[in-house]
């Protein structure tokens, strides 16, 4: 029992590194996109930027589980997902 609660709690930690190393990656990719000019409404713009945005003060923050759900957002309309 000692083993499971050790090895759960190592994954537990191991993971928000994991995590936050794959937000820089998903900010690269909507900048990519962006850069790329897409067809996109006016709102879809803003609401991409601003999704890129907070997902960068998420991900700055240690929120790294909301910087994703955010920056998905941002792909999602950019269809780069």
């Amino acid at each position: 029992m000692k083993r499971l609660l050790f090895a759960m709690a190592a994954l537990v930690v191991m993971t928000g590194p994991a995590l936050a190393g794959s937000c820089p990656k998903h900010m690269a990719a909507i900048d990519a996109a962006l850069a790329k000019n897409p067809q996109l409404s006016a709102a879809e713009r803003a609401e991409v930027t601003k999704a890129r945005a907070d997902g960068e003060a998420a991900h700055k923050a240690g929120k790294h589980d909301e910087s994703l759900a955010t920056l998905a957002k941002a792909e999602k309309i950019l269809k780069i997902n």
